[in-house]
């Protein structure tokens, strides 16, 4: 199952050695939003995270961005919906809804399905499926290991979501608070390791 962690869209004191140490915890991708940024502060973080981390890093932002570091991919958005000409890396979008997996999936090497659980990062931000949907789209094989499951994404939904045959999970909230927590980040991370099984 794919772990991937999504930056905080605010930029953060020490987030390029966080990013490093998700990523030496097997964290498989970081997708780094950051919607309200202009490129020269993406640019500044991507030099500040050592190059041998740029292959697992997508962007939502400032796509010109990826070849130059070598990046693994982009993340298409209602901001940035156009494909580069000649881009080769590795493509994804958002979903909100079973119909938009269905239209997007084939056309990507994976996509966001969300809200999934009530958002821990944004307030409000409800759980926009039914077990009952989720279930008919694995029977209907729309949730498979293309599809990834975003939005309010904690390790004890993990077992919930491999049985809805999702092939990956999406952290946002939860992986930020942890980070925040020297005292508790090994345990968190050790957690991680186990439950997504990068052991």
């Amino acid at each position: 199952m794919k772990w991937i962690v999504i930056t905080s869209p605010d930029f953060l004191s020490g987030e390029a050695s966080a990013i490093g140490l998700l990523l030496q915890n097997g964290v498989d991708s970081i997708h780094l939003r950051k919607p309200f940024s202009d490129k020269i502060n993406v640019q500044k973080l991507l030099e500040e995270i050592p190059s041998k981390f740029h292959g697992a890093i997508v962007l939502h932002d400032h796509f010109e961005l990826c070849d130059r570091y070598e990046l693994q991919g982009i993340h298409l958005n209602s901001r940035n919906h156009d494909i580069p000409r000649g881009f080769k890396g590795s493509l994804s979008c958002s979903c909100h809804s079973i119909e938009e997996v269905e239209k997007w999936k084939n056309k990507m090497d994976y996509v966001f399905l969300s809200p999934i659980f009530n958002s821990i990062s944004k307030q409000g931000y409800k759980s926009a499926f039914s077990f009952d949907l989720l279930e008919k789209a694995r029977q209907e094989k729309i949730i498979d290991e293309k599809v990834v499951a975003l939005g309010g994404v904690t390790y004890s939904a993990i077992p919930w979501l491999q049985s809805l045959s999702f092939g990956g999970a999406a952290f946002l909230g939860d992986v930020w608070n942890h980070m925040q927590e020297p005292q508790r980040l090994e345990k968190y991370l050790e957690e991680g390791r186990q439950v997504m099984g990068k052991n």
